[in-house]
């Protein structure tokens, strides 16, 4: 498994909530949104393998498709699903998909 680094990103200010640099602002905005995506896309992908899986092995799935079941449990225990989440200075913003 890849572990990517926190990406860029720019928080917004404390006047009155906007941000200090609104291109930066708005690209790492993009940036989080496509991080969301890749993270729900594998879980589909892995949930397949799954699905596949118990499908193939009928009553043995319980032996023959523990690798797969593995796999899909770990990344739907992990928080917001293991999207790469920026370096936040707050770091309660990291918890959840906000």
């Amino acid at each position: 498994q890849v572990q990517l680094p926190a990406y860029k990103h720019s928080e917004r200010g404390s006047e009155r909530g906007r941000a200090q640099d609104p291109v930066a602002f708005l690209r790492a905005t993009e940036q989080r949104a496509r991080e969301r995506q890749i993270a729900i896309e594998t879980v589909k992908l892995l949930r397949k393998d799954v699905i596949d899986c118990y499908r193939k092995e009928g009553v043995n799935h319980y032996d023959n498709c523990k690798e797969q079941c593995e796999r899909y449990y770990n990344v739907i225990v992990k928080n917001d699903l293991g999207q790469v989440q920026p370096d936040w200075a707050d770091k309660a913003k990291s918890v959840g998909f906000f």
